[in-house]
């Protein structure tokens, strides 16, 4: 069994840990200082093994850590931690990071349910527009990447003001072959995963997993309510209230949008996370499958009140239909 680091022990004759800022299943995140760089913090992300497993599966694990440890490596975003350095330490691996300062939006979430408040709908949006942005880098990468644990607890804002998206430990690679290829296996946070994703490496993941995390975590903001999970609301297909059921002051395009994204079935939700920030802003109509309906309806919404008369007219008008079709 593997002790935890302890303050001012050293590794790879490098980094001096501090202190543990976080514990998963999988091991801790320790906040480090880089001796060849006085001053400089850095966070550590440990990486055990259950060293009971045939020694195979050990050495695949770590060859898996190498291969995403190198990806994560090459990204480079504003609203990405840098991976400066990774390495293997007797049954662990490391993942060196840079430290980001500041407060997690789940912390800032709860600060602001204690004194009575929601978190405001425009300071939200506009994290989810820097949120958007590291999403689609991700995404669009030649082997596009998904995160697949978006939650506000993995959302940093900096004392500038700067969003980040930490927590690389279900970071998934999409190859060609379609493949996986996973750091840690595990399911994420369950407030958060959409049912494809119950099912760990195993499950068809792709880019509207994450958009599924996205909405709900945009959900939890904007309510100050946590979302039903995916397969409770799989049995039970109305237990998700609205977001302006919980908070009136969410615009109701930003409404429909977070639903459209926490759609339970994949092909139902924003295909890419382009649209889906539009969908944020208002610039495209939010398109939805009323699952009950007979026919299928598709309802559109959008900022517009152009549009907003469209699709009450449409509405009108297949009502009517409806009703000539049975006299």
């Amino acid at each position: 069994m593997h002790n935890p680091l302890e303050s001012g022990q050293v590794l790879r004759d490098r980094y001096i840990i501090r202190r543990i800022i976080g514990r998963g299943g999988m091991g801790s995140i320790y906040l480090a200082e880089d001796n060849r760089l006085p001053g400089r913090l850095c966070a550590l992300k440990e990486v055990m093994y259950d060293v009971t497993l045939p020694v195979e599966t050990l050495t695949q694990g770590r060859e898996q850590f190498y291969r995403e440890a190198s990806l994560l490596a090459r990204l480079d975003h504003p609203n990405l931690p840098k991976v400066s350095d990774f390495f293997s330490d007797g049954e662990c691996d490391y993942l060196v990071m840079d430290y980001v300062p500041g407060e997690d939006l789940k912390t800032l979430m709860d600060q602001t349910r204690r004194d009575g408040n929601n978190l405001a709908q425009t300071d939200i949006l506009s994290w989810a527009s820097q949120l958007a942005d590291a999403l689609e880098y991700l995404h669009y990468q030649p082997s596009p990447i998904i995160h697949r644990d978006i939650k506000p607890s993995n959302l940093k804002l900096t004392p500038s003001g700067l969003l980040k998206l930490v927590d690389f430990g279900l970071v998934k690679q999409l190859v060609p072959d379609e493949m996986t290829i996973t750091i840690i296996q595990g399911r994420g946070t369950a407030l958060y995963t959409p049912l494809e994703q119950y099912g760990g490496d195993a499950g068809h993941t792709d880019v509207r997993s994450d958009i599924y995390a996205f909405g709900a975590t945009l959900y939890h903001l904007l309510t100050n309510h946590p979302p039903i999970e995916a397969k409770q609301r799989f049995l039970r297909p109305d237990a998700l209230r609205p977001p302006r059921e919980l908070n009136p002051d969410i615009d109701p395009t930003v409404d429909q949008a977070v639903l459209w994204a926490m759609e339970l079935h994949p092909n139902n939700r924003p295909q890419d996370i382009k649209i889906f920030h539009q969908a944020l802003l208002g610039t495209v109509p939010v398109v939805r499958v009323l699952p009950h309906s007979p026919s299928a309806f598709i309802q559109t919404f959008s900022l517009s009140t152009i549009d907003r008369f469209l699709a009450a007219t449409a509405v009108i008008l297949l009502i009517i239909a409806t009703i000539a079709t049975f006299q």
